[in-house]
């Protein structure tokens, strides 16, 4: 379970490269979103390909947690589960072409991927701070995913700040960081996961007479 942990948003990572290198003229990576490219004939279905990765990761990596640390892990689980649904929302509900949502499937789209935006930072806050050991990367990288988010909200079309920040310029721009930056999150809560496997001779602490084990 913990490759397909790390595997899924490592997928999603080198989809999102593959989308920008092969088509590079179907989205505009400065204000263009990503999403954009599930409109797109020949770009549709790897979009949709990364996004699933990614749904699978974030589903792989609670189920971990769940084998790791069942008590302490079971909020950030949640929120992983929340974050995989979230994914599989936005991949089967394309958004609406830009610059305005108006159907029904371009709401759901809107709505399930700021679950996923805030869901994933939470899950990588909460499980730094109830964790048995000091986890200061997936903490620091669970911060900037929010400050990047706040930007990124504050630099929306709609914002009355966005003219004042120059926000439509790279509004795009700031996406993608915010995208990146939650993958490798993901990838960081995947090792958190991860059980490492003792060996013949590792003696458990609580074992009995195991001072008289040699």
């Amino acid at each position: 379970m913990r490759k397909l942990a790390v595997a899924g948003p490592s997928v999603a990572l080198v989809v999102m490269g593959a989308l920008h290198l092969f088509y590079p003229g179907v989205v505009d990576p400065l204000q263009g979103l990503l999403s954009d490219y599930a409109l797109g004939d020949a770009t549709g279905a790897l979009f949709l390909l990364g996004m699933l990765a990614l749904a699978a990761g974030a589903c792989a990596a609670a189920y971990q947690l769940a084998e790791v640390d069942p008590v302490r892990s079971a909020a950030a689980r949640v929120l992983l589960v929340m974050a995989s649904a979230g994914l599989v929302l936005s991949a089967i509900f394309p958004t609406d072409p830009a610059p305005v949502v108006e159907s029904l499937s371009g709401e759901i789209h809107r709505w399930s991927t700021a679950l996923v935006f805030t869901a994933i930072p939470g899950a990588g806050w909460i499980l730094a701070r109830q964790s048995r050991t000091p986890l200061p990367v997936v903490r620091a990288l669970a911060l900037t995913s929010v400050a990047v988010l706040a930007f990124f909200l504050l630099s929306h079309p709609g914002s009355p700040l966005a003219e004042l920040i120059g926000g439509p310029e790279f509004y795009g721009l700031l996406e993608r960081l915010l995208v990146v930056l939650e993958i490798v999150l993901l990838i960081m809560i995947a090792g958190v996961g991860h059980k490492p496997q003792t060996t013949s001779k590792e003696i458990p602490a609580h074992a009995p007479y195991a001072e008289n084990i040699r």
